[in-house]
This record gives structure tokens, C-alpha cells and sequence, in this order.
């Protein structure tokens, strides 16, 4: 993954540091988060902030290989 260095509001940062620290990330990887859901957002503005993030865990469930298959009926 390439990165880039990018001057981001002190006051955003402080922000992002108290969140990182709740959720056991780090400060970049907070904000590569808000901007994923941000993103997400712009692009499908009819959905809900929480089946964002309900997408987010599917994914990253997929991922991780813990989807168990639906049985209907």
C-alpha cells in the first residue's frame, strides 16, 4: 500500500486519537476508517450509518472466514 504524507486539522487528530485508543487502533488507521465510512456514505447516501457498519463487520467476517451459510424456511 503506498502512503502519503498529508497535513490533517490538529483538533481532527485529537479526535481521532481518543477513538483510536477506544477501539484499539491507531491514530491513521481511525482515520483510513472515517474516511471508508465517509466514502461509503457520499456514495449511497440512502443507506443507514448502521448498515454501513454492519456491511463493514460482514466483511470483514468474510474475510476472516466466520459466515456461516442462511437456511431458509
Amino acid at each position: 500500500m503506498a502512503t502519503a504524507s498529508i497535513r490533517i486539522d490538529e483538533d481532527l487528530v485529537e479526535k481521532a486519537g481518543i477513538m483510536a485508543k477506544a477501539f484499539n487502533r491507531s491514530v491513521p488507521k481511525q482515520i483510513e476508517h472515517w474516511a471508508k465510512i465517509g466514502e461509503m456514505m457520499e456514495d449511497n447516501p440512502e443507506l443507514s450509518y448502521e448498515f454501513v457498519r454492519q456491511a463493514l463487520i460482514s466483511k470483514a467476517e468474510k474475510e476472516a472466514g466466520k459466515l456461516e451459510p442462511y437456511e431458509f424456511g
